[in-house]
């Protein structure tokens, strides 16, 4: 009975996945947890299930260590361990680090996350990897907006994993935070902002999904994607 259930821990492991590397100039970090925060998931590759709970902020279980540096208007990507192997869309929030915290152990909690890009549904809807472009990725980036002010912020990735959605408090969300410094950046005024936990509702229409019938639409949750 213990290396059967050993044997399904392992298996819900697979099932799952963590983001832990940030890939910089098209490279990967070389070790996970450089310049992201470990989460608490960094065993059990489990999501978050509640949308209510604190660790909807950075799932973290750990303070921070390294702090990355990109320019404004390049690409930022995270890399998924072993890849983003449920469907649902995949978004990015940043949140701007008060010059007089230490970012390893600021905590982002009120409203201070923006949305900074949303890889969602394409039409028609489905379960597979013509609706849903992040599916069975390996990786996942964006770009960070060029208006975007210098500075040190958090970069919280985002997977909303929607294959146990049928009912409320069924999406499993799984996610990191990274802690880059952006350089070169504009005179833009990033928003609106947002808190997490806050910024979404168990019964958002974003975090369900029905198999059958399968709907027509598809909106993520939480606010609107910051142009910039």
């Amino acid at each position: 009975m213990q290396l059967l259930n050993l044997l399904l821990l392992a298996g819900a492991a697979q099932a799952h996945y963590r983001f832990s590397k940030l890939i910089l100039n098209g490279e990967p970090e070389a070790a996970e947890w450089t310049s992201v925060r470990m989460t608490k998931n960094y065993q059990s590759n489990a999501g978050v299930t509640s949308v209510n709970s604190p660790d909807m902020r950075c799932y973290q279980a750990k303070a921070g260590t390294h702090t990355a540096t990109v320019a404004a208007g390049e690409v930022l990507g995270f890399v998924a361990n072993a890849a983003v192997t449920h469907f649902g869309p995949v978004q990015f929030y940043m949140a701007r680090v008060p010059d007089s915290a230490d970012i390893n152990t600021w905590d982002p909690a009120g409203n201070v996350w923006f949305k900074v890009a949303s890889i969602s549904a394409v039409p028609p809807l489905g379960s597979g990897e013509s609706t849903w472009p992040a599916y069975n990725k390996k990786s996942v980036e964006f770009t960070i907006p060029k208006s975007v002010p210098s500075g040190k912020y958090l970069v919280r990735v985002e997977s909303i994993a929607l294959h146990q959605a049928q009912s409320v408090g069924g999406a499993q969300i799984y996610l990191s935070c990274a802690q880059v410094e952006v350089t070169g950046g504009g005179a833009g005024t990033p928003g609106p902002l947002v808190a997490f936990p806050g910024a979404y509702q168990a019964s958002d229409p974003g975090l369900l999904w029905s198999y059958y019938p399968i709907a027509t639409s598809y909106t993520a949750p939480g606010p609107a994607v910051w142009q910039g």
